[in-house]
């Protein structure tokens, strides 16, 4: 089955793949172009990554770090751009490490071209990224 191309319908898409931990099939839905901000990243945290494979190598161990269950109060924003979503959510789980609760309130800018990602800048809190377990990338701080 295809993926949704709207910008809403893929996003939720891709919320369901990272819950059942397919990251690759979450990279497929990037555009080999396609770049991920993260403006409020910390240091030793990327704050580009441009094309898929930087993507999938930011993505790569994911799963391995933080244990998805749900994204409850997802809403999804049409902007003036037909292509653009702006997102609110949260993520809950737990980090595999510690056991530890993980809950994550996200606010990402998503532009979608021929029903690929092409554009996403991920509000994130990077002050969560301070827990133990949730440092996935092995950052220098």
């Amino acid at each position: 089955m295809p993926a949704p191309t709207s910008p809403a319908d893929l996003f939720r898409h891709s919320l369901r793949l990272l819950l059942d931990k397919d990251i690759p099939a979450w990279v497929a839905l990037w555009a080999e172009d396609g770049v991920m901000e993260f403006p409020f990243a910390p240091d030793g945290w990327p704050r580009r990554l441009e094309g898929k494979e930087a993507v999938a190598a930011y993505m790569r161990h994911y799963p391995d770090h933080i244990d998805l269950h749900d994204f409850p109060e997802l809403r999804i924003h049409q902007t003036t751009d037909p292509q653009t979503v702006v997102v609110e959510m949260r993520g809950v789980g737990r980090l595999v490490e510690s056991d530890a609760p993980f809950d994550m309130t996200y606010i990402a800018v998503v532009t979608v071209r021929d029903g690929h990602f092409t554009s996403y800048r991920d509000y994130w809190n990077p002050l969560a990224v301070q827990e133990p377990g949730a440092d996935f990338l092995g950052s220098s701080r």
